[in-house]
């Protein structure tokens, strides 16, 4: 029970997140990484926690350039099964599986870019 076809969801979607496709032969699975889940793990190689969250495009980004070590992860859970995984075929991705799996991330492309104005604090 192996996922093939593992990719990158860039398309249109109201979900706040890294949303990833794959297949278990015939049978979709969908995953999902969500904004919040993204910007913890990029804090905890950035080493800067209260800065500007990912927009879709930073982590659709981080999802391709990384999609290797997010397979292994979504993988992993995703082999744990029905009696372990409640939304099985669907599989959202944790900091707990992120911590447990110990893949690194590469942030070497991530581009912040600056907030507009109108986002800035007031002091």
């Amino acid at each position: 029970m192996s996922l093939t076809q593992f990719g990158v969801d860039d398309g249109p979607h109201t979900m706040d997140g890294l949303r990833l496709s794959a297949r278990d032969g015939a049978e979709p699975v969908e995953a999902f990484i969500g904004r919040k889940v993204m910007d913890i793990w990029v804090a905890s190689v950035a080493h800067r926690v209260g800065k500007q969250s990912l927009f879709r495009g930073q982590y659709n980004a981080l999802g391709k350039l990384n999609l290797a070590s997010i397979e292994r992860i979504v993988s992993a859970k995703y082999q744990l099964g029905v009696t372990l995984n409640r939304q099985h075929p669907f599989v959202e991705v944790l900091v707990s599986d992120i911590e447990e799996s110990g893949e690194a991330l590469d942030l070497s492309e991530l581009v912040r870019e600056p907030l507009p104005p109108a986002f800035h604090r007031l002091a």
